[in-house]
């Protein structure tokens, strides 16, 4: 009997403690030590919370930027295929370009019968001026043919062989071309030279040249067809104690970017050298 009333006392107390607590607790006795306490719990949480972000940070990091360093590898890739393609397809357009304008030109110049060939090569020595063509005997190309591109004369086959020829460039120091200055209607010589300067020899003092008269060829001497475009006149030089005025010719065909050309399988040249006079003394 002892023990259940002390067992009932003690259940009492106990009801009546927590009935007293939960009362201050509701009361707002308890707020100060609440808020104490809570807000240590929250920092915590927080800290512990900053902590393990930096860790996870740290830890997913690399693998992150491995994976950015491969993907950004394959967009460089990427751009260098497409600018690889757009490079090719300026190329085309560019062949096209000069393709049609090739073609423009035989057209508007039907006396004459054209085969195209694309320049495979050039000659490395700095004093020579020569290209290869990959048109050979096999095609119908002859020595001594003119070459030339829809904006003028280029020069003449040299040599042959049954898929290629190498063309002379009228800027060849050996090269030699009779012309007509078309302003002034006067003939003259027009040679090469190392440089790859054009230059008028042989022009009369009489001749009343002026800077842009147009440059043709003659015709004579056999070696090319008469009024194929060359350039234009340059700087005049004319002294009264020469036997002939001189002058620079700027012409008109960029030799440095040849690319396709003409070839004049119609005209075949004639070596005149016989019917001239031997000068030797």
């Amino acid at each position: 009997m002892k023990n259940l009333r002390s067992r009932s006392v003690q259940t009492a107390i106990l009801f009546l403690v927590v009935t007293g607590i939960l009362v201050l607790a509701l009361s707002g006795y308890f707020s100060p030590v609440t808020n104490i306490f809570g807000g240590s719990l929250i920092g915590l949480q927080t800290w512990v919370s900053t902590r393990y972000l930096a860790i996870t940070d740290f830890l997913t990091v690399p693998r992150d930027v491995a994976a950015l360093r491969q993907q950004n590898a394959g967009y460089v890739a990427e751009i260098a295929r497409l600018q690889a393609q757009v490079i090719e397809l300026q190329n085309k357009v560019a062949q096209t370009d000069t393709l049609a304008a090739l073609v423009d030109f035989s057209r508007s110049n039907p006396t004459n019968s054209y085969k195209a060939a694309a320049v495979i090569g050039r000659d490395s020595s700095p004093f020579l001026k020569y290209v290869i063509i990959n048109r050979g005997s096999n095609d119908g190309i002859r020595q001594g043919m003119p070459v030339v591109t829809n904006q003028g004369l280029v020069g003449r086959v040299d040599a042959v062989i049954s898929g290629a020829s190498r063309v002379q460039l009228i800027t060849d120091p050996s090269s030699l071309v009779s012309v007509f200055l078309q302003n002034s209607e006067a003939d003259a010589i027009m040679k090469g030279s190392v440089s790859g300067e054009l230059a008028l020899e042989m022009l009369s003092q009489d001749a009343k040249v002026q800077a842009g008269d147009v440059v043709l060829t003659s015709g004579l001497g056999g070696e090319y067809p008469p009024d194929l475009l060359i350039g234009q006149v340059g700087n005049i030089r004319k002294r009264e104690s020469d036997l002939f005025q001189e002058a620079t010719v700027q012409p008109v065909v960029d030799f440095s970017r040849l690319e396709i050309v003409l070839v004049i399988v119609n005209f075949r040249p004639i070596d005149i050298s016989p019917l001239v006079p031997d000068q030797s003394p």
